[in-house]
């Protein structure tokens, strides 16, 4: 593992975004800039899993429930990718619940159908 904090990890994920969507524009299915930012971020030698399990944990009991996070960078950041027309409140608390539940403490919830991918970048943070 190396020492990059998350504030470092999400710099390098957000610049990976910028460049993605500066190439590709919006309108592509997510799981194209879901593909395509593994490989940017693999490139930029990040670490990275897709499409993690994300138990949920009731007293003694864990229970796989079909939750997974779009992507999981050096195992601290949560990346949500969406493709839509507008972010929804939900889309927020289900990226605060897997940070809750992974015990992480950053996310990043990020559209690429934004027009302008600034505009579909928001941190999520879960005490940090």
């Amino acid at each position: 593992m190396n020492n990059r904090n998350e504030n470092q990890i999400s710099k390098i994920i957000v610049d990976c975004c910028y460049k993605i969507h500066t190439t590709l524009g919006p309108g592509l299915l997510e799981s194209v800039y879901l593909e395509v930012l593994m490989c940017e971020l693999k490139r930029s030698g990040m670490k990275c899993e897709k499409e993690v399990g994300i138990p949920v944990r009731y007293e003694d009991v864990k229970l796989d429930l079909g939750f997974r996070a779009d992507l999981i960078v050096e195992d601290s950041v949560i990346v949500e990718l969406k493709a839509v027309e507008k972010v929804l409140p939900v889309h927020k608390k289900q990226l605060m619940t897997y940070l809750r539940l992974t015990e992480k403490k950053l996310g990043l919830l990020i559209n690429f159908n934004a027009n302008l991918i600034k505009d579909g970048i928001e941190r999520v943070v879960n005490g940090l």
